[in-house]
């Protein structure tokens, strides 16, 4: 799971839209804050919707740049625990599908 956050995080902070994409699967479910905030919707479901929000943060947040602090395990599941450019902590819970794919994602913002 290190590894996984590991890369997670170089995706974001490389700003390439298509591997950060790789991390999701075709039906993902994600429930985030800040998609409220960018898209009026709380709830993004499938790869094309989210590719469509996180083109839309990444334009929103031209300097985002995250810091990874703690990586928490579960069993097909993990929480990863960061701060962005601007000092907002967050905790996204990330369950897998058999692929190794994330299927749900809960975001938290503190």
């Amino acid at each position: 799971m290190r590894a996984f956050a590991n890369e997670w995080i170089e995706a974001w902070n490389s700003h390439d839209l298509e591997r950060i994409l790789s991390h999701y699967s075709e039906d993902i479910v994600v429930i985030s804050p800040i998609a409220k905030r960018l898209t009026g919707n709380a709830k993004i479901v499938g790869k094309a919707a989210l590719r469509a929000y996180f083109a839309k943060g990444l334009e929103a947040y031209p300097d985002l740049h995250f810091t990874l602090h703690e990586v928490f395990e579960g069993e097909g599941s993990v929480v990863l625990c960061y701060e962005n450019q601007a000092g907002t902590k967050a905790a996204e819970c990330m369950v897998f599908d058999d692929t190794g794919k994330v299927v749900k994602m809960r975001a938290h913002y503190a």
